[in-house]
């Protein structure tokens, strides 16, 4: 999978930016503060129609302007023209000049794969942070996942609000509040069943790259749902569900919020049986996400059956020789990596070699080398 082409209008510090793309390693240098990682963003946004920094469409806009663009050219198979709109409240995708309405349908066109600073927060961070990012990586696998978590995010807003209305002693209508559990407990099972299977599929493959990297093993990725799912089949799953939800009623009525579904799961790290979060230092950390991220490359291979694309935000910065070396083994020659720094010494001269040079400044594009 290759991003042929990428073209801007009023996205953050860029009025206009139009790049061509080398199929294999790309490196966008300059100073901080010039437009670098804003690329990166551009391209994560035309990817999965949403920002890994901004909460909001306005963040990404340009100042005193209402509306910004993101266009791409996709190569894999086929060739797909990519196209986000975005305005302060909304966005339209397009496919070919054609709008999509399901973006379940868009986002499995275009696979991609960040490395950034922020990353630690997968260990560091609150449980929606992770729980954001199964729900990102699996959209990318499967639009059945995406499309059944919007529908289980909606009738758990609904189910929720039903909670409220109970709690404030107004009427409501019961068949109707049950059979709406029972839809959400419906959406439930394929969602942890696909959760658990992700995470799975992870620990087949993340003790052998962490070992490889640190000498150490027994890794691990824990996953942490509400309930237990170990060896348990649909309807198994599906009675422990709903005996929770029935058990716990007038604590959910009282707190005014659904207590038990994958809305409230999360995985953590662990080494020796020990979570990092805990008891794992700022380097074993850095270790465990890179881990993490370069399995992701091997899982999109084996699902999506093409490789994705590879954004390194100024991660060489961060690593020592030794890592950089366990980091591009990972990542082969047939992948595209757009890479950003702010010192073109930091990359190893064998890469600049076969390297596209984009120099930025100032929302520009200064310079471009083949």
């Amino acid at each position: 999978m290759i991003l042929k082409n990428l073209e801007l209008i009023n996205f953050r510090n860029y009025d206009t930016l139009t790049l061509n793309l080398n199929k294999n390693i790309n490196i966008i240098y300059g100073n901080n503060g010039e437009g670098k990682t804003n690329i990166l963003e551009s391209i994560y946004v035309l990817a999965l129609t949403k920002s890994h920094r901004a909460l909001h469409n306005a963040d990404l806009i340009q100042k005193e302007k209402e509306n910004a663009l993101i266009k791409g050219t996709i190569l894999n198979d086929l060739s797909y023209n990519l196209e986000i709109a975005l305005t302060k409240t909304k966005k339209q995708v397009r496919i070919d000049n054609n709008q999509v309405t399901k973006l379940g349908d868009y986002i499995s066109k275009m696979n991609i794969i960040i490395f950034y600073s922020e990353d630690l927060d997968l260990i560091r961070g609150f449980p929606s942070y992770r729980r954001k990012y199964l729900n990102l990586e699996l959209s990318q696998i499967s639009k059945n996942y995406y499309n059944t978590v919007n529908d289980y995010n909606k009738l758990l807003k609904i189910r929720n609000d039903y909670l409220k209305k109970i709690n404030n002693k107004e009427e409501i209508n019961q068949s109707y509040f049950d059979v709406l559990t029972d839809y959400l407990v419906e959406k439930s099972i394929f969602i942890y069943q696909m959760r658990e299977k992700y995470i799975n599929k992870l620990n087949e493959i993340c003790p052998n790259i962490y070992k490889d990297i640190t000498g150490d093993s027994n890794f691990l990725i824990k996953y942490l749902p509400t309930i237990n799912l170990q060896n348990q089949d649909k309807e198994m799953i599906k009675a422990i569900l709903k005996k929770e939800l029935t058990n716990n009623l007038e604590k959910e009525i009282k707190l005014k919020t659904t207590l038990f579904g994958p809305h409230r799961d999360d995985f953590d790290f662990c080494l020796n049986n020990q979570s990092l979060k805990t008891y794992g230092s700022q380097g074993q950390q850095r270790v465990a996400v890179l881990t993490l991220k370069l399995a992701e490359i091997q899982i999109f291979k084996d699902y999506k059956k093409n490789n994705p694309i590879i954004l390194l935000d100024d991660v060489f910065s961060e690593l020592d020789h030794q890592k950089k070396n366990n980091l591009l083994k990972y990542i082969d020659s047939g992948m595209q990596v757009i890479i950003t720094t702010t010192d073109l010494d930091n990359i190893d001269e064998k890469i600049k070699k076969n390297a596209k040079l984009i120099q930025v400044k100032d929302g520009k594009i200064v310079e471009e080398v083949n």
